[in-house]
C-alpha cells in the first residue's frame, strides 16, 4: 500500500534529514559567532548527529539534549541558531514518532526553551510545528486516497476478468452442447433407432443437468461416445462416467475428432478403439491397427497433431502423447483434476 510505504520512508529519512539540517544550521551559527565557543558547539552538534543517522532508538533524547545544551550555553546571544535547531527538531520528530511520543516530547522541550530563552520562541516554534503536522496529515490523506482508488480499480479489473471467464465458459459449454445434444436431434430427425436415440438422449441429459454446476462439469464419456458415433470410422467404445469441466471436455472432444479423422484419412483401416477412464482426472486412449507413421517425420506445416491434439490438451492443462509404428497408432490424452 502506498500509504504504508510512504510513512515508512518518511520515518526512515526523518533522522538523517534532522541530522543534516542541524549540522548545516550549526555551521552557519558557528560562522556567525566566529569564536572558540561557537566552533566547540558545532563540533559537539556534529558528533551528536551520529544518533540521527545511525541510532534511531536514542535519536529523540539526543536531539532533546542537543537543543537544551545550545539553549543553556548560548542563551539569547544566538537565538536564531537555537530557534532554527529547535524548529527543525520539532518538525522531524513528527515524521519519526507517533503523536503519543512526539507531543509530550515537544511540550517538554518548549517548556525548557521558555525557561532558558523566554516565551519569544513559542509563536514560531508552535506555528511551524502545527503547519508541519498539517502538511504531514495532508500527505497521508492523499496517499490513502490513492490506495483507495487503486483498490477500486483492482476490483473493477477482477470483476471484468470474472465476467470474461464466465463468457468463455458459456461459449465452451454451448460448443460442447452442440457436439452432443445436436447430434442426438439429428439422429431423431433422420429416423434413428428409437432405443439408440433414447440412450443417447439420456447421456446428453448429463450435460444439461450439469448446467447449474459452479464448475460447469460434463460427462466426458458421454461426450466422446457421441464423437465416436458420428465418426466415419467404426469405433469400439468403452467409456466410464468421467465428470470434467466443460472447457476441458471441449478440448478432448475436438482432439478426439481430429484423431478419428486422421484414422479415416491416413491409417488405412476402418476400425478404432476408444477408452475413457477416470483416474484422478481423465484418461482417453484412441488406438487403431493401421499402417502407422513416424511422428517426427510429419512436416511442420501439418498442424493436425501438434495444434489440434497436443496444443489443445496443453491449453486445457493436460498432455497428449501419440505413438505410432507398423502395428498401428496409439494416442493417449490425459488431464489431472486439481485437488
Amino acid at each position: 500500500m502506498l500509504e504504508a510505504r510512504l510513512l515508512a520512508t518518511v520515518s526512515r529519512l526523518a533522522g538523517p534529514i534532522r541530522g543534516a539540517g542541524v549540522v548545516l544550521i550549526s555551521l552557519f551559527g558557528a560562522f556567525s559567532l566566529n569564536s572558540p565557543l561557537g566552533w566547540s558547539l558545532f563540533a559537539a552538534v556534529a558528533v551528536s548527529t551520529v544518533a540521527d543517522f545511525r541510532l534511531p532508538r536514542v535519536a529523540l533524547p539526543v536531539a532533546f539534549l542537543r537543543v537544551v545544551v545550545l539553549s543553556v550555553v548560548l542563551g539569547a546571544g544566538a537565538d536564531q541558531w537555537v530557534l532554527t535547531v529547535l524548529t527543525t527538531t520539532l518538525i522531524t520528530w513528527q515524521w519519526q514518532w507517533p503523536p503519543k511520543v512526539s507531543v509530550p516530547a515537544t511540550a517538554a522541550l518548549l517548556a525548557v526553551q521558555v525557561v532558558t530563552t523566554g516565551p519569544g520562541v513559542l509563536v514560531r516554534a508552535v506555528l511551524e510545528s502545527v503547519l508541519a503536522r498539517l502538511s504531514y496529515e495532508l500527505l497521508r490523506r492523499s496517499s490513502r486516497k490513492v490506495d483507495l482508488l487503486r483498490e477500486r480499480a483492482a476490483e473493477r479489473s477482477r470483476a471484468a476478468a470474472i465476467a470474461l471467464d464466465q463468457g468463455r465458459r458459456e461459449r465452451e459449454y454451448l460448443a460442447l452442447l452442440h457436439d452432443t445434444a445436436a447430434a442426438t436431434f439429428l439422429m431423431a430427425a433422420h429416423g434413428g433407432d428409437p432405443e439408440e436415440v433414447a440412450a443417447q438422449a439420456r447421456r446428453d441429459l448429463v450435460v444439461l443437468a450439469e448446467r447449474g454446476n459452479a464448475q460447469g462439469t460434463v460427462d466426458l464419456g458421454a461426450a466422446l461416445t457421441a464423437v465416436a458415433r458420428d465418426s466415419a470410422v467404426h469405433v469400439r467404445v468403452e467409456a466410464e462416467v468421467v465428470p470434467v469441466p466443460a472447457g476441458v471436455a471441449l478440448q478432448f472432444v475436438r482432439a478426439a475428432r481430429e484423431l478419428l479423422t486422421n484414422v479415416e484419412r491416413h491409417a488405412g483401416t476402418t476400425e478404432a478403439d476408444l477408452t475413457v477412464t477416470r483416474a484422478r482426472g481423465a484418461v482417453v486412449v484412441i488406438r487403431d491397427g493401421g499402417r502407422g507413421f513416424v511422428p517426427a517425420d510429419v512436416p511442420e506445416h501439418r498442424r493436425g497433431l501438434r495444434g489440434s491434439v497436443v496444443g489443445r490438451l496443453e491449453a486445457a492443462g493436460g498432455t497428449a502423447v501419440v505413438e505410432s509404428g507398423p502395428a498401428g497408432t496409439t494416442a493417449r490424452l490425459e488431464w489431472t483434476a486439481d485437488d
